[in-house]
């Protein structure tokens, strides 16, 4: 995000029903901010062009297109192949996220395969294989307790609105 973009509270409003439906029309989202459907037009712009916005999905069912296997590595990395393996692991499919983190560990994956057998295939025969990767430690999620979250709540929590 580029500095010096201020939020008011109809670009929040704004983001908060584009984070639950990317679907809805300027005329919406500007019912939903209080705002006509042009400053709501223009508001979704800036905030695109400031980076606040960063792009639009559709939320999938991971199990609807054959992914029932979720699971957690934590990744130990030789001290001077950070790059190598960051660059790597962006070309992983089955890595859902890659998250730097500090412990015991220096990156923690979330994975998803198909089953068992293809996690398996993935740790042995590619994650070992990535650059520098000198150990790591595997969680199997059995179930998904809360599965997603929006970070317009998590902010307006932090804001205490």
């Amino acid at each position: 995000m580029k500095k010096g973009m201020a939020l008011d509270a109809a670009d929040r409003r704004i983001l908060a029903a584009l984070e639950r439906d990317a679907r809805l029309s300027f005329a919406g989202l500007g019912d939903m901010a209080g705002l006509s459907k042009t400053p709501s037009w223009k508001r979704v712009q800036a905030m695109e062009k400031a980076g606040v916005i960063t792009g639009y999905r559709a939320v999938i069912e991971p199990a609807a297109i054959g992914l029932g296997t979720s699971a957690f590595v934590h990744v130990s990395i030789e001290f001077d192949r950070h790059e190598a393996f960051e660059q790597a692991v962006a070309e992983e499919a089955a890595v859902l996220t890659c998250h730097a983190v500090v412990g015991d560990f220096d990156y923690m994956l979330h994975v998803m395969t198909s089953e068992m057998t293809d996690l398996d295939d993935f740790l042995r025969n590619r994650l070992r294989r990535l650059p520098g990767v000198r150990h790591f430690n595997t969680t199997l999620a059995m179930r998904d307790v809360k599965p997603r979250a929006y970070l317009t709540d998590a902010a307006r929590e932090r804001d205490g609105r």
